[in-house]
């Protein structure tokens, strides 16, 4: 599919604009707009939301949220030499498309957004997972979104929806489903991206949750996790120590083994144990 919405391909917008990907900037450019539009419907109906999208490049993905009728999109971007082409595509969808030239990290996006808000990128691989994390980790449960559609390297991927006693199982599996149905929707091979980058790439689904899925105190359950898996080859009796000289009576009070090793541990064993530490 040459375009959407009678706007250019995008091989001819990266070269009129000469827009060549910049590593530094975490940036692959996905010119199939057969494929954007293809992840913009893996975050469901868009037509009655808002929709931020972080490092849109030369807009791929945001001509495909538009075109699936999102009500209105929010697209950050760090690159001054995209806004060019961003700002060629809300020319084409007036009063659709904000673009604001930031940081994503630094900027404060909800005075631009209206609930229902999705957030949907193909996010700069140097800060996707730290930007995940914070959409995961704000002061007040239940967050300004409702739901997230991320690109990532497929092996961020797959830590993100990994269950106990596989080799990605990890805190970021258990943050993102402590608060969240998280779900792999789609895999890009590298040749699907401008240029190819050397890894394989997923989009993950995740929806936030009304509430944790068991209650815990959030700070406790982080201290708790990076204790553990930080020496994850180590017993938990060893590598919580830190939690004073009660550790192991602790541990048999979660019902959790303290012979038993971080990755062996289910989400609802650390939150019972995160539980008990608050109390003691």
């Amino acid at each position: 599919m040459a375009t959407i919405d009678g706007l250019p391909p995008l091989r001819e917008v990266i070269a009129a604009h000469e827009l060549v990907a910049k590593k530094q900037l975490g940036q692959n450019f996905l010119l199939d707009l057969n494929l954007t539009a293809k992840i913009a419907r893996q975050a469901g109906d868009l037509t009655g939301c808002d929709v931020l999208e972080v490092g849109p490049g030369p807009g791929g993905l945001t001509r495909g949220l538009l075109a699936e009728g999102a009500r209105r999109v929010l697209a950050v971007e760090k690159d001054a030499r995209c806004l060019p082409a961003l700002a060629e595509i809300a020319a084409a969808y007036p009063g659709k498309l904000e673009v604001i030239h930031g940081d994503a990290l630094e900027v404060d996006v909800l005075s631009h957004l209206t609930p229902p808000i999705r957030i949907v990128a193909n996010l700069p691989y140097n800060v996707g997972t730290e930007l995940l994390v914070r959409w995961l980790t704000p002061k007040v449960w239940p967050p300004f979104w409702d739901s997230l559609t991320l690109m990532f390297q497929k092996e961020v991927a797959e830590r993100i929806v990994a269950k106990p006693r596989t080799d990605h199982y990890g805190r970021l599996a258990l943050l993102a489903q402590w608060r969240c149905d998280a779900k792999i929707v789609l895999h890009l091979p590298p040749e699907a991206f401008t240029p190819a980058p050397k890894v394989h790439s997923a989009v993950v689904h995740l929806t936030r949750l009304a509430e944790p899925r068991y209650p815990a105190d959030g700070a406790v359950l982080s201290r708790i996790t990076a204790m553990a898996f930080n020496q994850r080859r180590k017993m938990l009796r060893s590598s919580l120590k830190g939690l004073g000289p009660q550790v192991e009576a602790m541990l048999e009070a979660a019902g959790i083994a303290p012979t038993a090793r971080a990755e062996e541990i289910a989400l609802e064993q650390f939150c019972a144990l995160a539980r008990i530490v608050a109390a003691g």
